[in-house]
């Protein structure tokens, strides 16, 4: 195994540590059945030389007993072995899932925006799922072969070493291409995996955007999409497969060579005296049962090598160190008043700043909307103040403490968000509110709902807030959706609120109700608004106008009216009508 696949393999293991407890049982039940192999091949000497050979037939009844005896004691020790190394190799990698879930979402929001979330996705479920299985295969045969093959090893060169040293010449030459079928297996397995994940992706797309496939007429489209995918992944398993299926005939192959010079050797001994028949049985049934563990521990070889190629994967995720961390010595903000201070930022996703010298003061209580043509920078100005990134340059600020400074925890403490996308879980709509204060009682959650003017509908649900809304909401029109999304950021109660494009996918009834329901949100709260509609920001305290990254025009609307610039270029657009 290589450097890396050693490494990889030892991380692997440091998992296993907190349950040592159940593998040293399971090992020392490996050494009962290990045992039991040496002692059924060690037996066969004096059954041939004393029963067979020597006529005496007094031991004969005790035969069926030895038999009958060694049998129990190997299958208890087999269980014993196999369920505890089994639960611990399932323990050991149920706690690598439970760590690669939670590593993935302390990831700063850069990483999901320049990685799929189905290749992630696929490494959690599908990669994890490899190891998963590996494991109590891995464990169960290495530790329970390992201990036969050293055993019967010892029993056939304390035998014959002459013929043992027959016997054991053909091992060393099947390492290499034992060695070279596990190499393949590895890396045709991680390029199984990653084609894996593009049919994840494909799946993840297929079953989000049905509507719009459907609308087009675009199902058999998806199904050729879909089948090249499965076939290029087919691709990649029929090698590892293949790879796989040759290890054991080659192993066989190789080791007739040993059992044919030992026979041929070992006959020749026993008819010049130098051995009797009986060694000769007992010598030849162990090098036979030795053969079996060797191709077993060549099939665990090449199950570790498809462990390695899936945990690599997995790895590359655990090893992602987060793009935003608290800095050392960070403080808590604690509840804050609520003033916001851009001061001078800069912002750039890959090399084009997106962001240029935006400087911005919101007081306590203050909306402050940002406007301006797409992509002029305006999400990315919330993006900063809830530090899903770090700005390149300049500093921002609440109640006059450095965000950076603060820990991550304490700043989204303080903010709210009700956003575009409607996120809501599959869960009860009562549920789904309380995500944003998980210890409000039933009373809070229903005031919630009533001030974001979602009593209404919710009470003509069959079971009223306890009713499941489906995956995304998908039982809820989309008012009802954003209205329970308020409820939620009213439930939170944090002074300062992030409101984007909350009403731009509503029609005009439910942007009123909606409306309503933002201004009881809204109120005594630090409110940044970002709306494509004019109309809903007329009566903010500033208008912040931006353009190109740049902050172009700041004032009331009836101010940036009268400016007569790119604000009321904007308006006349909107209102020309």
């Amino acid at each position: 195994m290589s450097g890396t696949g050693l490494n990889i393999y030892r991380r692997l293991l440091g998992y296993s540590r907190p349950y040592f407890g159940r593998i040293a049982l399971a090992m020392l039940a490996s050494l009962v059945v290990a045992s039991v192999d040496v002692a059924s091949a060690k037996l066969i000497q004096p059954l041939i030389d004393r029963i067979i050979a020597a006529r005496e037939l007094a031991l004969v009844n005790i035969v069926p007993v030895i038999v009958i005896g060694l049998a129990v004691v190997k299958g208890v020790g087999r269980y014993v072995q196999a369920y505890l190394i089994k639960t611990a190799g399932q323990l050991a990698v149920q706690d690598i899932r439970n760590d690669l879930y939670a590593h993935s979402l302390s990831l700063s929001m850069g990483y999901f925006a320049r990685s799929p979330m189905a290749n992630l996705m696929s490494r959690i479920l599908n990669d994890v799922g490899i190891m998963q299985r590996s494991a109590s295969d891995v464990l169960v045969d290495a530790l329970r072969e390992s201990f036969t093959l050293v055993g019967l090893t010892c029993l056939a060169f304390y035998t014959d070493w002459k013929l043992a040293t027959m016997a054991f010449l053909v091992l060393p030459v099947a390492v290499v291409p034992a060695s070279l079928i596990g190499g393949k297996i590895k890396v045709n397995t991680r390029r199984g995996q990653a084609s894996m994940g593009n049919l994840t992706g494909i799946l993840q797309e297929t079953f989000s955007g049905i509507k719009v496939i459907k609308a087009f007429g675009k199902e058999q489209d998806e199904v050729g999409r879909f089948r090249t995918e499965n076939r290029s992944f087919y691709h990649f398993m029929r090698k590892v497969l293949k790879y796989d299926s040759a290890a054991t005939p080659i192993i066989e192959l190789l080791a007739s060579f040993g059992v044919a010079a030992v026979f041929w050797y070992g006959i020749n001994r026993v008819l010049t005296g130098a051995i009797t028949q009986g060694e000769l049985f007992s010598f030849t049934a162990a090098i036979l049962m030795l053969y079996t563990p060797v191709k077993r521990l060549t099939k665990v070889s090449n199950t570790i090598q498809k462990s390695v190629g899936a945990a690599e994967r997995v790895f590359e995720v655990l090893d992602e160190v987060p793009d935003i961390r608290n800095a050392p010595g960070a403080c808590s903000l604690g509840r804050v008043a609520g003033e916001v201070a851009f001061d001078r930022v800069t912002f750039a996703y890959d090399q084009d700043p997106v962001l240029r010298d935006f400087s911005v003061v919101a007081q306590p209580g203050e909306v402050v909307a940002l406007v301006g043509p797409s992509g002029a920078g305006k999400s990315t100005v919330v993006g900063l103040l809830a530090r899903f990134y770090d700005q390149s340059e300049g500093t921002i600020r609440i109640d006059g403490q450095d965000i950076r400074g603060v820990t991550q925890e304490s700043l989204k403490a303080n903010l709210a968000f009700v956003d575009q996308e409607t996120f809501l879980f599959n869960d009860t709509v009562r549920a789904n509110i309380r995500y944003g204060n998980p210890s409000a009682s039933d009373v809070e959650v229903e005031e919630a709902a009533r001030q974001a003017f979602a009593e209404e509908f919710i009470a003509q649900m069959p079971e009223g807030y306890e009713t499941h809304i489906g995956d995304r909401g998908v039982r809820l029109s989309g008012g009802q959706r954003q209205r329970l999304c308020i409820a939620r950021a009213i439930l939170r109660n944090v002074p300062i609120l992030i409101l984007d494009e909350a009403t731009s996918a509503l029609d005009t009834e439910s942007e009123a109700m909606v409306q309503k329901a933002l201004a009881n949100l809204m109120q005594n709260r630090t409110t940044f608004v970002i709306a494509h509609r004019l109309s809903t920001i007329m009566h903010a305290d500033k208008i912040v106008v931006l353009d190109d990254g740049r902050v172009q025009e700041v004032g009331t609307h009836r101010e940036l009216l009268e400016l007569g610039g790119l604000y009321n270029k904007l308006y006349e657009m909107q209102f020309q009508d």
